[in-house]
């Protein structure tokens, strides 16, 4: 007895599922298939999923002599023969319910929108894309991984065309290629662009070329810079980290910037040489290179400015959008500077006056000062506007925070080098500990100041332990100010560990009315 093809689609919100589905159907219409599509709607954990069940009956209509095949509205677990995902958790989500089995065909992109969950980690949250392709590998008939957002970017439309080029090129619906594009043709919209898409995920799946390919690691933004200078002095295992560093710190400064990247390296280097003469894995150096980088580079408002007024940002928002030549896109961009980022460009001694008349504010019971401004991207005042910020690059090196964020970093790098030279069990304990410098704002400070005390109460106070002890106690606390954004995590494993807890931070106190107005509003301190 003849069993339908069963195709599970499984993709995010605005990536086109359900125009996947109506193309499918139709082009088994077409062909003189019978075919039906159903949707059901998922749970919006990043921007809605859902997922997109197609049966095809393999036998054209007209040599069924009448008769009708009864087709599913539902997949059964283990009776799907292909499923396509357009993102590896996706994959992973249907891998986990049972849909892909040893008689599957799976067709996954390798790209990864992460969830709400893996976002609001403190330290790094992703869930392993070597471990989906694992499973996959080990559970799947045949998969089929590539980067399909590349591929549609590329191609300059959404995702379904790539998915539906797949599934064409899978051979597993009996439809030859030009009913596909007949279809593809017929819906009117973004015509070329989708048929490249579909030429694109045809062409990956058809020659197999592109199984299990992994997202590129090519330098971005700046990257010929990046490739005009020799690596080779550092150990192979962490050329690719330093490349890519160096092409970012170079992108946020200029190429004196990258030195001073590449010298701060070279320490690391050093110290892990002399420490590791014989089995030299360049562990430590990686580490270094990568959060050294983002350190770097850190977030002020021109290099804001500067991500908002890029070209190739206008590109991407517009190939998201889907926008033609001829379409006019308006940008609106909502910025609320306060006074630490105006002080942060400001001489020391300007921006320290400027920080503390502002702190007296905020201990009378005011508001911290703050300007929300919606600057028209698209327009020419909003684009000079970004681009004068951008101007102040120059001046970047006399601010306050270009000063205090090197200073920061050479306490950090100075206790990874010791920490090297010791064991590098222990540099490299501290060198995870660049983790903490992450966001903006009040999160950024919080992690400088979190990782300001756990270098002098915790690396420094046990300088002269036993050498299992001070790793374990930089690991112990590194952790546990990962933990919780509060703090209380790691207060507790400081005590534990013999160290002072953090300070406590004053915060003033407010009292305000009732909104009958009877009570008169107070403020105390």
């Amino acid at each position: 007895m003849t069993k339908p093809v069963s195709i599970l689609v499984g993709a995010l919100g605005g990536q086109g599922g359900g125009v996947l589905a109506e193309w499918l159907v139709e082009a088994a219409t077409q062909a003189g298939y019978v075919a039906q599509s159903t949707s059901i709607p998922g749970v919006a954990q990043r921007t809605g999923a859902t997922t997109y069940y197609i049966e095809v009956f393999p036998q054209p209509a007209a040599t069924l002599g009448g008769r009708v095949p009864v087709l599913g509205l539902y997949p059964t677990p283990g009776q799907v023969d292909v499923v396509v995902a357009s993102e590896l958790l996706e994959a992973g989500r249907l891998l986990q319910a049972g849909f892909v089995t040893q008689q599957t065909t799976l067709l996954a992109s390798t790209s990864r929108t992460l969830t709400t969950a893996e976002k609001m980690a403190l330290g790094d949250g992703r869930f392993s894309s070597e471990r989906l392709l694992d499973a996959a590998r080990q559970h799947a008939y045949r998969l089929c991984a590539f980067d399909m957002d590349v591929l549609a970017r590329d191609a300059g439309t959404v995702v379904s065309s790539v998915m539906l080029g797949a599934i064409a090129g899978s051979g597993v619906l009996p439809m030859p290629r030009d009913v596909y594009e007949a279809v593809v043709r017929a819906a009117g919209v973004g015509v070329e662009a989708s048929l490249r898409g579909f030429a694109r995920g045809f062409a990956a799946v058809a020659d197999d070329a592109a199984a299990d390919a992994q997202p590129s690691l090519e330098p971005r933004g700046n990257g010929q810079q990046a490739n005009d200078i020799s690596f080779d002095a550092f150990p192979a295992a962490a050329r690719e980290l330093i490349a890519l560093g160096y092409a970012r710190v170079v992108e946020f400064q200029d190429a004196q910037y990258g030195d001073l990247y590449l010298e701060r390296l070279r320490r690391i280097d050093a110290a892990e040489r002399a420490a590791d003469q014989e089995i030299h894995d360049a562990r430590v150096l990686r580490e270094t290179a990568r959060f050294l980088a983002l350190w770097m580079a850190f977030d002020d408002i021109v290099r804001v400015a500067a991500l908002k007024s890029r070209a190739a940002r206008f590109t991407r928002v517009r190939q998201d959008l889907g926008a033609g030549a001829g379409d006019v896109v308006r940008i609106i961009d909502h910025f609320k500077p306060g006074i630490p980022e105006f002080a942060g460009m400001m001489p020391p001694t300007l921006a320290k006056r400027l920080v503390r008349w502002d702190q007296r504010r905020r201990a009378r019971g005011r508001e911290p000062l703050a300007w929300p401004l919606h600057l028209r991207t698209h327009a020419i005042s909003g684009l000079l506007l970004l681009r004068m910020l951008v101007a102040l690059k120059g001046v970047r090196r006399l601010g306050a925070r270009y000063g205090d964020e090197q200073r920061g970093i050479e306490r950090w790098l100075t206790a990874i080098e010791r920490g090297t030279r010791d064991d590098t069990a222990l540099g490299f304990e501290i060198a995870l500990c660049g983790r903490l410098i992450k966001g903006y704002g009040a999160t950024n400070e919080r992690g400088k100041a979190n990782l300001a005390h756990i270098l002098e109460h915790v690396v420094g106070t046990h300088a002269h332990a036993p050498l299992d002890e001070r790793i374990g106690a930089v690991r112990a606390a590194r952790e546990a100010a990962l933990a919780d954004e509060g703090g209380k995590a790691l207060d507790a494993e400081l005590l534990r560990l013999g160290a002072p807890a953090r300070p406590v931070i004053a915060q003033p106190i407010r009292f305000v009315p009732r909104r009958s107005g009877v009570a008169r509003q107070a403020r105390v301190h």
